[in-house]
């Protein structure tokens, strides 16, 4: 899918939507994000030699994990829900993501307790390993 079928499963908008495509296979989700260069997060991470930061990666892999409930967060007993990211844990960081890079990532979820769920992604950049982690989020009533 593209962004235009991403934002009808996400409550994320610009500039914080951090994926291009997704597809769903199986039980797996795959997201990609090409970095442009021009993103609020590199303007000062760090001047004149730009990274993207870890925290952004654990963020683009949360929203590759968040389409996989599609149907949950749509509707939950009537009402609307968001998806909530509520812990990081194991993660590791493999390489620089810079810009012109193209992160691919690819996220489970491992398991449901009511409204919580638990995931695992990685992303990679060229078939090299740039990140991965394991995390949680909840779904929430949308304001």
């Amino acid at each position: 899918m593209n962004r235009e079928e991403i934002y009808r499963i996400l409550p994320h908008r610009e500039p914080m939507l951090l994926l291009d495509t997704v597809r769903i296979e199986g039980d797996r989700a795959i997201g990609s994000y090409t970095v442009r260069g021009d993103e609020f997060f590199l303007m000062g991470h760090f001047p004149g030699n730009p990274v993207v930061p870890g925290v952004m990666l654990c963020e683009m892999m949360a929203q590759t994990s968040c389409v996989l409930l599609e149907q949950e967060t749509v509707q939950q007993q009537g009402a609307p829900v968001v998806p909530y990211l509520t812990g990081l844990n194991n993660v590791r960081f493999r390489r620089r993501v810079l810009p012109g890079d193209t992160v691919v990532f690819c996220c489970t979820i491992l398991r449901r307790m009511g409204n919580f769920y638990f995931a695992k992604g990685t992303g990679e950049v060229a078939g090299q390993p740039a990140v991965s982690a394991e995390f949680s989020f909840a779904l929430g009533a949308a304001d």
